[in-house]
């Protein structure tokens, strides 16, 4: 049974938030203040690498969120992929390749400066997620990219052990037997599953793919969420990149699949008045249930995350002031999906009020 005011009660009402961090971010105090930060502001689930270190920091983030404010306590998430994905791809060169005088557009392209200005210098791979941007700037052609595909039968139960809430799996059309063979690695732990998420690109065949999931996945013993991801990895946060999302949703949304329909992908602070605007998320229940963020929710607490990663311990809640700051802003992003929600209209208190 769902329990009201519950994050999958946020999912039935179109309430729903979800901070995606990235299915190949590993910036370990990142990821925990981000965790920290949003579970807060009231996000409703936290999607993390599925990396067992990963994890344990979403995790130390989700308890200290629960400490100052009880009724934070939004899912855990890891992203999964079915196959080969540029969600899961780190970029990488050999810096000693580059030439002394190089402008290094690489570096002013990145998103998560994963590439430093300094020479001689290459990759961060923990701050890469794998959006591809520098790929093509480099004048030389030096920077390639490192896919990696994961053995599910020895990730899904590390996983568990580590103490996940829902899965999402990212898929693309003419993956069937990529995604049957992923879906059976999982279906023993089916029964700790709170929610199942399946993340896919637009593609002309894609409904009659996803009709095909669903038979695969057919009996579920979890809610299921279909997260239409308009414009994979893009990186981008100008207010026209939410209209692939929006479309790709509205797509899916005239197939009538079975389960809930959250965007992703090029998504940002316009996502949400478009979708009201359009109808998307009225009435009982929401044709539209919420929003996921990446790129814009990380970069719009970017202030306050950089300068804690200069305090010691570089964590948000050691430094009340910048805590402040992290929430403020995560509030302005999550406080629009929550207006009119019964009793959660509001995001949590702030522990820390100025």
């Amino acid at each position: 049974m769902i329990q009201p005011h519950s994050p999958l009660h946020s999912l039935t009402s179109g309430h729903w938030f979800k901070l995606i961090c990235g299915a190949s971010f590993q910036d370990l105090p990142t990821i925990r203040n981000l965790t920290l930060a949003y579970s807060l502001a009231g996000a409703d689930c936290i999607d993390v690498a599925a990396d067992p270190a990963v994890i344990a920091v979403a995790r130390e983030g989700l308890a200290v969120a629960s400490q100052l404010e009880p009724t934070a306590a939004p899912l855990l998430m890891a992203s999964l992929n079915d196959g080969v994905d540029p969600h899961f791809r780190k970029a990488e060169f050999d810096p000693h390749r580059c030439p002394p005088d190089c402008p290094r557009p690489c570096a002013q392209i990145c998103p998560t400066e994963a590439i430093p200005a300094t020479p001689a210098t290459g990759v961060i791979d923990a701050r890469c997620y794998g959006c591809g941007r520098c790929l093509p700037i480099c004048p030389l052609g030096l920077i390639e990219e490192r896919a990696y595909v994961s053995a599910p039968e020895l990730v899904v139960p590390q996983l568990f052990a580590a103490g996940i809430d829902a899965l999402e799996i990212h898929t693309h059309c003419g993956n069937e037997e990529g995604f049957a063979r992923l879906w059976r690695a999982i279906q023993p732990w089916g029964h700790r599953l709170q929610l199942l998420a399946i993340s896919f690109p637009d593609h002309p065949d894609l409904i009659p793919y996803l009709q095909t999931l669903t038979r695969i996945l057919d009996p579920l013993p979890c809610p299921l969420l279909w997260q239409t991801d308009g414009r994979p990895m893009s990186g981008d946060i100008g207010k026209g990149t939410t209209h692939a999302a929006i479309a790709l949703a509205q797509k899916v949304l005239g197939a009538n699949l079975p389960g809930f329909i959250q965007l992703a992908g090029g998504t940002n602070g316009a996502t949400v008045p478009k979708l009201q605007q359009l109808g998307l998320l009225s009435g009982q229940p929401s044709p539209i249930a919420g929003v996921g963020y990446g790129s814009y929710a990380r970069r719009l607490l970017a202030g306050p995350l950089e300068a804690v990663m200069s305090r010691c311990p570089p964590h948000l809640e050691a430094h009340p002031h910048l805590l402040r700051a992290a929430i403020a802003q995560a509030v302005t992003l999550i406080r629009p999906l929550k207006v009119g929600q019964s009793s959660r209209a509001s995001p949590p208190r702030n522990p820390f009020p100025a």
